[in-house]
């Protein structure tokens, strides 16, 4: 018994999705394409001693592409199964956030916001061949929310107490750099992600033996996450192999 078609709300649905059969592929890399071609328009409009021409280039071609995305947003909220629910959906809202600054804000510099459109790429990862890979790593991510967030409780005390540490030992010999706790918690952040800008170090004997054990004891928080998340998603993907 052959398949009933789908009507044309579904249709577009499909095709917006990139899943429709005949035209879906083309469309969902078109629509990749000009988010792309957005993005870099953005960063290329910030370099300095730009010829007017390309300005004038740069915002034709924004006016092009905010037209084609405005028409793609009304024909979700026209195809969705629920309008209401698309729009107030994550996917949704960027969707407006992609168009909004251009439509709503002519006069103003919002590039950062139109930055955003990145975002979309997630939607057509979501509907692409990466499908298995995003709820895999969905799953890993359900799977150890408990002890991620236990992890972060534990690390921002931590911080915290190692925050309110260094500015005992340090706020009288760098009354500046540690004038008090919060300033002291650049510091421990820093510390302990393993960056270290080194703006901000202990000179004390004291502040330097903390420091010492902070950053071994960074080490471990900092991969902490990361063999939760890795351990999660090898269980998974052998259990989808099984």
């Amino acid at each position: 018994m052959a398949e009933p078609k789908p009507n044309h709300k579904a249709r577009i649905r499909l095709i917006l999705d990139g899943k429709d059969p005949t035209f879906g592929r083309s469309v969902a890399l078109s629509i990749q394409v000009l988010i792309l071609v957005s993005v870099v328009s953005v960063a290329v409009e910030t370099l300095p001693g730009l010829p007017e021409v390309w300005r004038r280039f740069l915002f034709m071609e924004e006016l092009v592409i905010v037209a084609i995305f405005t028409v793609e947003y009304g024909l979700r909220v026209y195809s969705a199964r629920s309008p209401r629910r698309y729009i107030f959906s994550a996917f949704g809202i960027i969707d407006l956030l992609s168009i909004a600054p251009t439509l709503l804000f002519a006069g103003y510099d919002l590039r950062a916001v139109r930055v955003l459109r990145v975002l979309r790429i997630l939607r057509l990862l979501k509907f692409m061949r990466y499908t298995r890979a995003l709820n895999r790593l969905s799953r890993a991510l359900r799977e150890v929310a408990d002890e991620l967030i236990v992890f972060a409780a534990s690390a921002a005390v931590m911080l915290y107490l190692c925050a309110t540490a260094l500015w005992i030992f340090e706020h009288e010999a760098q009354p500046d750099a540690f004038a008090s706790i919060p300033h002291a918690l650049w510091w421990a952040i820093v510390t302990f992600t393993t960056v270290g800008y080194g703006d901000v170090y202990p000179i004390t004997t004291g502040g330097k033996i903390f420091t010492g054990v902070m950053l071994l004891l960074a080490l471990g928080i900092v991969a902490v996450p990361t063999g939760l998340i890795a351990t999660a998603l090898s269980d998974i993907r052998k259990h989808s192999k099984d």
